[in-house]
């Protein structure tokens, strides 16, 4: 019977009958039951159960579960299989399929049970393509790397005050420019603390003197406007549309890292996290240096 030790708790029925003659020869031979079970390591109550359904001719077990009443129809486990030979690109999930069939009234299953059906007939969801690694944007050729030339911007948060600073710092020189403190994170912050940045370092006269007449035209992409390259991160305050109106008017060109990519920013996260201006020192021209 190929048993060691005790008997497990689920046997087949050639093992049980095997057992039941062992505990009926050593009876026979002048044993009691109790004493032949503790020998054999079975249990007497099984031994018992064993006995009464060897008299009826049923030592195999039954399958498991029985037939519940809330079981799949196969009318359902067919709806299934559809569904997912029609939706099975779209939804990907055995959640969404479930929720799918609900949804178009063919059918109401749980998540699980949709799960099983396909386990069942060998269907599985193709997982989504991995996406191509994207490269960096370079900055554009006219970019040079000298002071005002390219500035970073970001928003570095104090959540106990409930409060956001706006921060402005030229990437060559890493001079803290300005920085605008205040509750909100919207576009009016953006042109505050580029207003604040342009007056400070002298280059509000450039801006004027880029539409001397008052108007420029967005679409236009002229690489010879721009009198510097704002360096941000994807932030809705950094890409807004009112914040994109705002730096062509002031002939500044935006560059955006990748989303999902820090490394993009890294100028940007040292800068965000530095010290607030005060602790560090203070330039000739009033800027603070980190």
């Amino acid at each position: 019977m190929g048993l060691s030790g005790r008997v497990p708790h689920r046997a087949d029925a050639a093992t049980k009958a095997g057992l039941l003659d062992l505990v009926d020869q050593a009876v026979d031979a002048g044993w009691s039951l109790c004493r032949a079970c503790s020998v054999l390591e079975l249990p007497e109550r099984r031994a018992h159960r064993w006995y009464a359904r060897r008299s009826r001719g049923r030592l195999a077990d039954k399958a498991p579960g029985g037939s519940p009443v809330h079981g799949l129809l196969p009318e359902e486990a067919a709806e299934i299989l559809a569904l997912f030979d029609e939706w099975g690109e779209v939804d990907r999930s055995h959640r969404k399929l479930a929720h799918r069939g609900s949804y178009l009234g063919r059918v109401w299953v749980s998540p699980s049970s949709v799960r099983r059906v396909l386990f069942l007939a060998d269907k599985r969801f193709r997982p989504l393509p991995r996406p191509s690694r994207s490269v960096r944007k370079p900055f554009p050729d006219w970019a040079e790397y000298t002071p005002n030339s390219i500035w970073i911007f970001d928003t570095t948060h104090f959540p106990k005050a409930r409060m956001a600073v706006l921060i402005i710092e030229d990437l060559v020189s890493r001079m803290w420019i300005t920085e605008i403190v205040s509750s909100e994170e919207t576009s009016t912050q953006v042109e505050l603390a580029f207003t604040a940045a342009l007056e400070a370092e002298g280059l509000m006269d450039a801006v004027e003197a880029r539409h001397h007449d008052g108007r420029v035209d967005l679409a236009t992409d002229d690489q010879s406007r721009p009198i510097l390259l704002a360096v941000s991160d994807n932030g809705p305050q950094m890409t807004s549309g009112s914040t994109r109106e705002f730096m062509a008017l002031c002939a500044i060109a935006q560059h955006f890292g990748r989303p999902g990519t820090p490394t993009d920013q890294a100028w940007l996260r040292h800068a965000a996290h530095r010290r607030i201006p005060g602790a560090a020192g203070v330039n000739s021209k009033g800027g603070s240096w980190v």
